[in-house]
């Protein structure tokens, strides 16, 4: 997208809570207009980027939390910095959660961590589901992936959920849609990270009867920009972004480099802000995703949402600027998570 495309763009339930649960009150987001009957708890803070979901006007801090490979740690592993990471969020202004049953015991650790802090009714959960069925048009797996999830989550109600990487998507939508009419959840969304899929996501952005899509797009993966997040505003989806850090190989790539000096002009004062503001600054964009099993990197991506965002030319000075960056143009050459070793369920191939 050029710096003129970018100028037209227009700006932009717990199981021991089942019986008593809290006021619609502590339910609403206290940020602005919100559709529907939940929502993340009030943010204190007033001085944060926050992104308004187009259809509903429901409104969100601009930055959320993933769990892939981060929150997989099997039972009886230490998890207490996971525990401080999820705390850290919450009290910097963060309220977007994302996870999946594909992530091993992510799902099942966001559930019961957000369950001991008291978190369970105060953030916005949004999961997926990665379920086929045993004939055409069955929606059974996905009945049962649904009911797991809400399980884990300890919610009779999820926020958003996704179908995972498009599968069986043209069974689950419909199915999701029901589920939304019945109260079990509030948007329907879907998803992808590799390219590869950016076309049939598209269309489904572009036509689908969906509230929601997370797309991989991040300084680095840009291909979002030509088609899905063009489509996504047209249509007043919201959009979430999955490996805004490119899993963890942009900060890697920057290590030991000080921040450019222009970088203070929008407040930034490391370098996953400098990636994290990027990504949120487009208009399309609701939230971003960042992952970490650091609470101090997690205080670090939070603070992407204080102070100003980038202009467009801002923008473009920033992308000139990693362009000049060794490694930046071989990033998709390095592993994910350089450095970095997870002990859970799922395993990375090498």
């Amino acid at each position: 997208m050029s710096t003129s495309d970018f100028d037209s763009l227009p700006a932009s339930s717990s199981r021991r809570q089942f019986v008593n649960r809290i006021g619609a009150s502590a339910m609403a987001l206290a940020l602005g207009p919100v559709a529907g009957s939940a929502g993340a708890a009030p943010v204190k803070s007033t001085n944060l980027v926050t992104k308004t979901i187009p259809r509903t006007g429901e409104v969100l801090p601009a930055i959320g939390m993933g769990s892939f490979m981060t929150f997989d740690v099997l039972p009886g592993q230490q998890r207490d910095n996971l525990r401080e990471v999820l705390r850290s969020f919450y009290e910097g202004g963060g309220r977007v959660v994302d996870t999946s049953p594909l992530y091993g015991n992510s799902e099942v650790n966001v559930g019961e961590l957000s369950s001991d802090l008291g978190l369970t009714d105060k953030l916005f959960f949004t999961d997926k589901m990665w379920v086929t069925g045993d004939y055409l048009s069955d929606s059974s797996h996905g009945r049962r992936s649904l009911d797991q999830s809400m399980g884990r989550l300890w919610r009779n109600q999820i926020d958003v959920v996704q179908v995972h990487s498009l599968t069986n998507v043209e069974i689950m939508v419909p199915f999701l849609n029901e589920m939304k009419a019945q109260g079990r959840i509030r948007y329907v969304g879907i998803t992808h990270h590799d390219p590869l899929y950016f076309e049939p996501l598209a269309w489904w952005v572009e036509n689908g009867p969906i509230d929601f899509v997370q797309v991989h797009y991040s300084m680095r993966t840009r291909e979002a920009e030509r088609r899905i997040l063009l489509a996504a505003q047209k249509r007043g989806l919201g959009v979430m972004l999955n490996m805004p850090l490119e899993k963890a190989r942009l900060p890697k790539i920057v290590e030991g480099r000080p921040l450019p000096d222009f970088a203070a002009d929008i407040g930034v004062t490391t370098w996953s802000q400098f990636f994290l503001k990027w990504a949120i600054s487009h208009p399309a964009v609701t939230c971003a995703l960042p992952a970490t099993t650091n609470p101090d990197h997690m205080s670090e991506n939070i603070g992407a949402m204080r102070g100003p965002l980038p202009d467009s030319a801002m923008r473009e000075r920033m992308l000139r600027y990693m362009e000049t960056v060794q490694g930046f143009d071989q990033l998709d050459r390095m592993p994910w998570y350089p450095g970095k070793s997870f002990h859970g369920l799922v395993h990375l191939r090498s």
